[in-house]
């Protein structure tokens, strides 16, 4: 079996691994985009997807582990010439995942308002947010069944596939928006924040179905749920319990950056909904290579090749900071331009102006930290990546968020906290792995 990590082929598996990423946060800044420029409550409607998406990122990211964990076992198989002794893990996996989903809608559906009063919504920013999930929510299990398949490709060192999907989602859901939010004269009705709502739902459930056909169509992994669980089935639900935790940590550092920022003000949680957005696209976009990271490193790790995993690690860095900073630049250059495309608001435009250079600024490290914590997705080590972003966010994000909160620097409070997490998830990270595989 090939254990190539040349330029080609880590390319072959990042950019449509990146494409694919970048596919995900379009979902959300076309509804923002779309939603910011409408006539009616703008900004209250913008405010409410903000917070509507970071309650379901938070949702997809703790439960969406699923792609992490299967695309670390079925690649170390794959490693070792033993693909055959996990080729029904994936169908148990999918049937656990969406169970899970349909739960979370019973448990969360009755309670949605109460939920978003956490987040400090009220008044019309609330009865839109209450509006908008309760359609999006359906979205969900689409949404895991398909994370779930493209760990199945991404186990097979395949990218292209989920590339494919994601395209035809994004695209669906962009013509879908427009159609739905501003409506078509005498075809279909402008429904306004519900219709960006019923936009993503179909694009979610096109996305699952695609990936079903291609997967059962193209790989020799079957869908077909069977008993007994497979073998790796407790070490597939111990990475998920280690990945559920770190992702809570994680979500609980997006919760306080929410709820700081609607506390501020309309305006304030407007401003941070389309500089979130754009701080998840620049993530998504490094994410390809940090996807090429967790694909090879799994891989290698099941083949014993360390010496490569060495090699394959020192040329991500560089991808990473290379796009990193051309992330930075071209953000700088059309500074200006990028806040308008969302609204037209002043007041908006003036509050995401003084954090969009952090933003920018943070690139570079969020390429290491990403890219790192792909690798040690691909090799199992999910307690680490557990330990250290419970580390992270209860000993360096929230205590410098609630200084910086003391002297009133509202949002570039929240995003310096931002960029202090993400250098203590990324530093130790590559120091943990350089000390174990440089000496094997």
């Amino acid at each position: 079996m090939s254990l190539d990590i040349s330029i080609k082929t880590i390319n072959r598996l990042a950019i449509p691994a990146l494409i694919a990423g970048v596919s995900e946060p379009i979902l959300s800044l076309t509804d923002a985009a779309i939603i910011g420029n409408v006539d009616l409550n703008a900004t209250e409607s913008l405010a409410a997807v903000g917070i509507v998406t970071t309650f379901l990122s938070m949702l997809i990211w703790v439960f969406g582990q699923t792609r992490s964990a299967i695309s670390s076992i079925v690649s170390q198989y794959l490693g070792a010439n033993k693909l055959d002794q996990v080729k029904n893990l994936p169908a148990q996996a999918i049937v656990i995942i969406t169970s899970l989903s349909l739960l979370i809608i019973l448990l969360t559906f009755p309670f949605t308002r109460q939920i978003f009063k956490l987040y400090n919504a009220t008044g019309l920013i609330l009865d839109y947010t209450e509006l908008y999930y309760k359609i999006r929510v359906f979205g969900f299990p689409f949404t895991l069944f398909t994370i779930a398949v493209f760990g199945a490709f991404r186990g097979l060192q395949n990218t292209y596939y989920p590339m494919i999907i994601a395209i035809i989602g994004a695209l669906t859901n962009i013509v879908l928006d427009l159609a739905f939010v501003y409506g078509i004269p005498g075809y279909i009705p402008a429904m306004h924040i519900e219709g960006a709502a019923y936009a993503s739902v179909i694009a979610q459930a096109l996305m699952a179905i695609i990936s079903g056909i291609l997967l059962l169509k193209k790989t020799p992994i079957p869908l077909r749920f069977s008993l007994p669980f497979n073998h790796e089935i407790g070490r597939f639900l111990t990475m998920i319990g280690n990945l559920v935790i770190r992702t809570v940590a994680l979500n609980v550092t997006l919760y306080f950056a929410t709820t700081y920022a609607t506390g501020y003000g309309a305006e304030y949680i407007a401003a941070y909904t389309i500089a979130i957005n754009l701080w998840f696209f620049g993530a998504f976009v490094i994410d390809g290579y940090a996807s090429a990271g967790n694909i090879l490193s799994g891989k290698l790790y099941g083949a014993s090749a360390y010496n490569k995993l060495i090699a394959l690690s020192n040329t991500l860095i560089k991808f990473g900071i290379v796009l990193g900073i051309i992330l930075a630049i071209l953000g700088s250059l059309f500074y200006y331009k990028i806040g308008t495309i969302f609204t037209d608001s002043p007041e908006v435009l003036d509050a995401f102006y003084t954090v969009f250079w952090i933003v920018l600024a943070m690139q570079p490290l969020c390429a290491l930290a990403f890219i790192f914590d792909g690798m040690f997705k691909g090799l199992g080590k999910m307690k680490v990546l557990r330990n250290l972003l419970l580390l992270s966010t209860g000993l360096v994000f929230i205590p410098i968020l609630l200084l910086l909160d003391h002297y009133n620097l509202k949002l570039q409070g929240i995003f310096i906290a931002l960029t202090f997490w993400i250098i203590a998830r990324g530093v130790p990270l590559i120091i943990l792995f350089r000390t174990e595989f440089l000496n094997r």
